[in-house]
């Protein structure tokens, strides 16, 4: 469940960057009231540690995933 949680929160921040990069529109900003206010910083530090927990998906021996999924 919290790889899930952390990957949906990777895809907005990658959605969000891509948004900057092509529009020169951050998302999230706008959403939550600006750049530096509480909620967005919030929002952008939980993209930040998602990003950080799915670098573990680089490491995890992909047949002891599978067999998880496969139980589900």
């Amino acid at each position: 469940m919290l790889d899930r949680i952390a990957l949906i929160l990777v895809i907005i921040g990658a959605l969000d960057w891509g948004s900057i990069g092509i529009f020169k529109f951050d998302f999230v900003a706008w959403a939550f009231g600006g750049q530096y206010s509480a909620v967005s910083r919030i929002v952008y530090t939980l993209v930040a540690i998602a990003g950080l927990w799915c670098i573990s998906l680089l490491f995890r021996d992909r047949e002891v995933v599978e067999s998880k999924n496969e139980i589900h």
